[in-house]
């Protein structure tokens, strides 16, 4: 027998601790250890650093390091 496709739940909780690169629309990139979502699912990454995006090229090789952030997931255009 073949096991249940994983929950959304299983999913998110893989996910833990992994790093992530969250980009958003308002053309910034966060990259950051996965600390998990809130109730409206906004993200929260620690260790994060923040780079700039103009154009789809990087302004700058050098982030920010912003630490703990939340980022609001109506400002996110794609997580890897």
């Amino acid at each position: 027998t073949k096991p249940p496709p994983p929950t959304a739940l299983h999913t998110l909780k893989t996910l833990l601790r992994q790093v992530l690169r969250i980009t958003t629309t308002d053309g910034r990139i966060f990259l950051g250890t996965f600390a998990g979502t809130d109730a409206p699912l906004n993200v929260v990454l620690v260790n994060a650093e923040e780079y700039r995006v103009r154009g789809g090229v990087l302004v700058s090789e050098d982030g920010r390091y912003v630490g703990q952030v939340l980022v609001p997931w109506r400002l996110v255009v794609r997580v890897e």
